[in-house]
């Protein structure tokens, strides 16, 4: 089993718990941290934007990947969510065994 780090976005802390905790109920993901206060800088339609946001950084399978951006696609108030993934290339084997006890099928 192999498994990955995943980055998300979002606008509120509201938006952020409700999105964690769909990806935790729906064993996409084992566990959703959130970093509250973040400042975004970016350039979005043609316009230099600033946005404060929440960030993401939900633990899963990496063949999972996929199917939590999907579902992170359809549950967010983002027209174009953020949503990038890393492999984790080493670990704590139990806690990288923990992520694939909590991910997938129950």
């Amino acid at each position: 089993m192999s498994a990955s780090f995943v980055y998300i976005t979002a606008g509120s802390r509201e938006a952020a718990i409700a999105l964690g905790r769909t990806l935790v109920e729906e064993r996409l993901a084992a566990c959703v941290n959130l970093f509250d206060g973040m400042t975004s800088v970016y350039r979005w339609q043609g316009k230099i934007e600033e946005a404060r946001e929440v960030v993401l950084v939900a633990k899963t399978r990496t063949e999972l990947v996929e199917p939590l951006t999907r579902r992170i696609v359809e549950l967010h108030d983002y027209e174009c969510p953020c949503v990038a993934a890393w492999p984790i290339t080493a670990g704590n084997p139990d806690y990288l065994r923990w992520i694939a006890e909590e991910t997938g099928p129950a």
